[in-house]
């Protein structure tokens, strides 16, 4: 009886195993893919939060933060807000001759 039942149990966790190995996990969801920063910098610009921008854009939360961590070494090492308003004040300051 009891071996019958080891078994079984046996036979429960190789179909558990077999089943999560299958299935696929969250993290190839976008592999091969090309994350747009351009869209993603405009929408966190737009004041949206890291996780929404994600949702919205059908990409990890991690693909974000990486474009995030990309624009910021593009503008020597400064915080994304701090870039922006750099940018802006410079396109609105008239050019001295």
């Amino acid at each position: 009886m009891t071996r019958k039942l080891g078994l079984v149990v046996a036979g429960f966790a190789l179909l558990a195993m077999t089943a999560v190995a299958v299935a696929p996990g969250n993290a190839w969801a976008t592999a091969g893919k090309r994350v747009d920063c351009g869209k993603v910098m405009s929408e966190l610009n737009g004041g949206k939060k890291a996780k929404a921008v994600a949702k919205d854009l059908s990409i990890s939360t991690s693909s974000v933060y990486r474009c995030k961590k990309r624009e910021a070494s593009k503008s020597g090492g400064k915080n994304m807000k701090t870039a922006a308003k750099e940018k802006s004040s410079a396109a609105a300051a008239p050019a001295k001759h």
